[in-house]
C-alpha cells in the first residue's frame, strides 16, 4: 500500500514537473515575441531629438575608434595608398634628382620615417576625438545626421584641428628624432645642395608630418562616416537604424 502511494506521489510530482516546464516555455515563447515586437517598434518611427543625440555620439564613437586604431599601428600611414606621407612638395625634386644618381636607399629612409612619426602621433588622436564628440550638441548631432555626407568630418576638422596639431607636433618632432627621420633628410638635402646650380631646399619636416598626420585622420574618419551613412550592415544598434532610418527617409 505504502508501495502504491509513493508510486502515485511520484506520478503527481512528475506530472507537475511537466505541466511546469510546459508553462515555462509557453511564458518563454511570449516574452520573445514581445520582445521581437518591442525591439521591431523601437528600431522604426520618429527618433527623439535625444536619441538622435545618443545615436550620432554613438556612431562616431565607432567611426573615429576605428579609424584612428587603423593608422596608429605599423604601417598604418606607409600602408595605406590614400594617407601615405611621401616626399614635402618642395623635395620631390630633390627625391628624382637623387634617385637618378643612386640614392634609393636614402630617399626610402626618408618616407619610412616620416611615416613613422605620424603612425606615433596617431595614437593620441582617439581621446580628443572622444573629448569632442562628449562635448557635441543636440543641434550639433541634429545637423550631422541631416547635413551632407562628411557632415561629421567637417564637424572634427572645425572642432579637434587645432588640438590635434598641439598635442601632435611634440609627438612628431620626438618621433622624427627617433626614427632618424631628421638625419636622413637632413643628409638627402645636403646631398641635393651640394650639386651645382640647385636651389638650396630647406623644409620645416614637424609642421609638415604634423598636417599630414592629422590629413590622414580625417581621410579615415571620413570613410567611417561614409561607412555608417550608406552601408546598413554598419548601424549595428537598435538605435543606430532608428537614427539613420529616419535620416534616410528624410533624405529621400
Amino acid at each position: 500500500m505504502k508501495k502504491i502511494s509513493f508510486l502515485s506521489a511520484a506520478f503527481v510530482l512528475l506530472l507537475f514537473t511537466n505541466l511546469n516546464t510546459q508553462a515555462q516555455i509557453k511564458l518563454s515563447d511570449i516574452f520573445k515575441k514581445v520582445t521581437e515586437k518591442t525591439t521591431k517598434t523601437s528600431a522604426s518611427g520618429t527618433p527623439s531629438t535625444l536619441e538622435i543625440g545618443q545615436g550620432i555620439k554613438e556612431a562616431l564613437q565607432i567611426g573615429v575608434s576605428a579609424g584612428a586604431d587603423r593608422l596608429s599601428v605599423k604601417d598604418g600611414f606607409l600602408g595605406n595608398l590614400a594617407v601615405k606621407i611621401l616626399m614635402p612638395p618642395e623635395a620631390q625634386k630633390v627625391e628624382k634628382t637623387l634617385r637618378s644618381i643612386g640614392f634609393n636607399k636614402l630617399c626610402d629612409n626618408v618616407i619610412v620615417s616620416l611615416n613613422r612619426a605620424a603612425e606615433d602621433a596617431a595614437t593620441e588622436a582617439k581621446p580628443i576625438f572622444i573629448s569632442a564628440i562628449k562635448q557635441m550638441t543636440l543641434t550639433d548631432a541634429t545637423n550631422i545626421l541631416l547635413g551632407n555626407k562628411d557632415a561629421a568630418t567637417a564637424y572634427f576638422k572645425r572642432v579637434t584641428t587645432a588640438q590635434l596639431s598641439q598635442k601632435f607636433s611634440p609627438i612628431v618632432a620626438a618621433s622624427l628624432n627617433k626614427v632618424n627621420a631628421t638625419k636622413y633628410y637632413s643628409d638627402l638635402t645636403n646631398q641635393y645642395n651640394r650639386l651645382p646650380l640647385v636651389k638650396p631646399v630647406n623644409t620645416d619636416l614637424t609642421a609638415y608630418v604634423t598636417q599630414k598626420a592629422i590629413d590622414g585622420l580625417f581621410v579615415e574618419v571620413a570613410k567611417e562616416e561614409l561607412k555608417i551613412r550608406d552601408n546598413l550592415s554598419s548601424r549595428s544598434s537598435t538605435l543606430l537604424q532608428k537614427v539613420f532610418g529616419y535620416a534616410d527617409k528624410k533624405k529621400g
